[in-house]
């Protein structure tokens, strides 16, 4: 039973998870678009002096990562902010987080522990927007 007590309590959680989800997707976003734009745009050995792998992989490799950062960033936020494909959120989450553990995994292998507070920082967003967007408050369509 629904008492006016409860029906308050639910809405403002609602709310809550609803303002957090948008902040994990706004963070999600910058963060993801900011490293795709380095990636695709500064020359490698300039990139390669803040990302020591990137000047020791092929650079095609390096430019295929931006473009997998930059659809990770614009599918976390855009298809939930236009309503258009609004599962798509859902489906750039995992591939989030299957980037994010991958890059664990690499960067562990490479000895490279100071890059790994930021994965494990993007990890738990991306798993709190796919199980938010996916069970708790999925964005409907227009």
């Amino acid at each position: 039973m629904n008492t006016p007590a409860t029906s308050s309590i639910s809405k403002t959680t609602s709310k809550s998870l609803r303002i957090a989800l948008w902040a994990a997707q706004v963070v999600l976003f910058a963060t993801f678009m900011m490293s795709a734009f380095m990636k695709l745009t500064t020359p490698i050995p300039q990139l390669s002096t803040m990302m020591p792998w990137t000047g020791e992989l092929p650079e095609t490799f390096v430019r295929f990562i931006g473009l997998v950062d930059l659809a990770g960033g614009l599918g976390i936020l855009l298809p939930a902010l236009t309503r258009i494909k609004s599962r798509l959120c859902v489906l750039a989450a995992v591939g989030i987080i299957v980037l994010q553990v991958l890059a664990i995994g690499f960067h562990s292998s490479r000895g490279e522990w100071m890059v790994l507070p930021l994965n494990f920082v993007l990890l738990p967003l991306a798993i709190f927007v796919l199980w938010g967007r996916s069970r708790k408050a999925p964005i409907g369509a227009r």
